[in-house]
């Protein structure tokens, strides 16, 4: 490592500690992709995933500007996000984990790493919990470099960068295998879980509110007493039971997520129906109605594994399958 020191300071920082040590010169100007010099991954199959270290650092600079990491409880900014991909894959990461552009990650220039944080696409509504464990962006204001994946679920790859808001969550484990916390939060967010409610499940902690007891238990081969007709927007119409009628078999549906707003569920309906069939349905909660988004059912697992890989890409990563029972019923349109 040390008869590379020179070749890594022209390049740029592999971790944030030789950003720091640079910084506290005062004189080095540090390549903004300095990540392209960190080490390659040299094992064989998947990347590891954690295995990194807990870190904020000493105040650095890049490209003529100064960061100053630190612990940043409520941090709540809006701004411009990027995304970086495969110049970056398989290398270490500023906290020393590896990269990995199929993962929901993420690069930030001063919350502590690892970190957790909810990172909203202010231009279409969409929203993912991402794992913080590198330094950057610095390129003019960006305040966040999405993983690759992140940037497709969130729907902005094409375009290079998007307006976002970023919401620390929590600081993440340093070695949450397989990111089964991280799944568990996006899982939550999409339930409507708030961001005390991540931060609980942060540390493995399923939540508890009013979101996940308004829907009626769900048995497998249970009836659900909803209808099964929908119509698309610009006013997609709610559904509500019916009292009597037989029950049919319907195999499978995907659970896309639920919304305690009306408006974005319908702007979700809306995105996802032009690909496939949905329906939505209400509940009531003592905070209000919630709306219940998924798909029609299809008749075997494989066909719903299918639609749950789709939703997945577009950023509905708590999707769920379910095997239900349909009653049919006709529809009541709520007003």
């Amino acid at each position: 490592m040390r008869r590379l020191g020179w070749y890594l300071v022209v390049l740029g920082m592999v971790a944030l500690g030789l950003v720091g040590c640079a910084s506290d010169r005062g004189k080095t100007k540090l390549d903004p992709f300095a990540g392209k010099g960190s080490a390659y991954y040299k094992g064989k199959g998947p990347l590891p995933e954690g295995g990194g270290r807990y870190f904020v650092g000493k105040p650095y600079q890049v490209a003529g500007r100064w960061f100053t990491p630190k612990e940043q409880p409520g941090y709540d900014k809006e701004g411009i996000a990027s995304w970086y991909g495969e110049a970056f894959h398989a290398r270490r990461t500023s906290n020393g984990e590896y990269f990995d552009m199929a993962d929901l990650t993420a690069a930030h220039p001063t919350l502590p790493l690892p970190s957790y944080a909810k990172v909203t696409n202010l231009d279409n509504g969409r929203a993912i919990v991402v794992r913080i464990n590198d330094r950057g962006p610095f390129v003019g204001t960006r305040i966040i470099d999405l993983s690759k994946r992140s940037a497709d679920a969130l729907g902005y790859r094409n375009k290079g960068k998007t307006h976002v808001r970023v919401q620390w969550i929590a600081n993440a484990p340093l070695n949450d295998k397989g990111y089964r916390h991280l799944a568990m939060m996006n899982s939550e967010m999409q339930d409507g879980a708030g961001i005390r409610q991540l931060a609980a499940a942060s540390q493995g902690k399923p939540r508890n509110t009013a979101v996940a007891a308004a829907e009626p238990p769900q048995a497998e081969e249970q009836p659900e007493t909803t209808t099964i007709a929908y119509t698309p927007p610009p006013a997609p119409p709610v559904q509500t039971a019916s009292a009597d009628s037989d029950y049919v078999t319907a195999g499978f549906v995907v659970h896309v997520a639920t919304f305690g707003n009306r408006d974005n569920a319908d702007a979700a309906y809306e995105e996802l129906s032009q690909s496939m069939d949905l329906q939505m349905f209400q509940f009531e909660s003592d905070k209000g109605p919630l709306y219940r988004l998924q798909t029609r059912p299809v008749p075997d697992e494989s066909s719903a594994a299918q639609l749950l890989y789709k939703l997945q890409d577009a950023g509905f990563t708590g999707a769920k399958i379910r095997r239900v029972r349909v009653q049919q019923v006709a529809a009541r349109i709520a007003g």
